[in-house]
């Protein structure tokens, strides 16, 4: 297991017309981060992605700001999801599974996903204004469609109850982050198989 865990990293540099992103993340740290996109509050939200799943993450993003935060946001999702689904492999051993319900102060949110190969989002996630100081909200659906369809993780996301869109954002990154540290966990029991009957995912 120890000698499976070594090789879960995985490194990712995209570069397009409007950004250009490294990502490097070890599935197997201790939430370690570095991360610079130049948007702050996002910054802030990809800290507790990491915290939180103990996937260590290591992001430099250089994108079209002066348009605005989406395309920075968007593919630094892809590119999370890219090194992610790099660094599980072949998904030998994991758990596979998991699902969450996460408070903070007045807000709940639920969040489930299966690393399985089939990328898939459901998005059940109001805000009531649409900015969180500078930050667009409705970049955090953006932001978990990319990780989901580049990770190659069905992710459902639903918010039931909360009054600070702070708040409930965070929450959607903590809850993420929860299922995610789960989810690829090695499973001692699964003897290093694929968690599937079909033998692949």
């Amino acid at each position: 297991m120890a000698d499976q865990s070594a090789k879960r990293k995985a490194t990712i540099s995209r570069k397009t017309n409007e950004t250009s992103i490294s990502v490097s993340v070890n599935i197997d740290g201790t939430g370690t981060s570095d991360i610079k996109t130049g948007v702050g509050f996002f910054d802030h939200m990809l800290d507790q992605l990491s915290r939180h799943s103990l996937i260590d993450m290591q992001i430099e993003a250089n994108g079209d700001l002066h348009v605005d935060d989406h395309h920075t946001v968007e593919d630094t999702g892809i590119a999370i999801g890219l090194a992610i689904s790099k660094a599980l492999g072949d998904r030998r051993g994991i758990t596979r599974y998991a699902s969450l319900d996460l408070a903070m102060d007045e807000t709940m949110t639920r969040a489930a996903v299966d690393v399985s190969g089939r990328p898939f989002l459901v998005w059940n996630v109001a805000f009531s204004a649409p900015k969180i100081g500078t930050f667009d909200t409705e970049l955090v659906r953006e932001f978990f469609q990319a990780l989901a369809m580049n990770a190659g993780i069905t992710l459902h996301i639903q918010n039931i109850y909360g009054a600070n869109n702070h708040h409930i954002s965070e929450t959607c990154f903590k809850s993420v982050a929860r299922v995610l540290r789960t989810a690829t966990e090695i499973d001692p029991r699964q003897a290093g198989r694929i968690p599937s009957t079909k033998g692949t995912l």
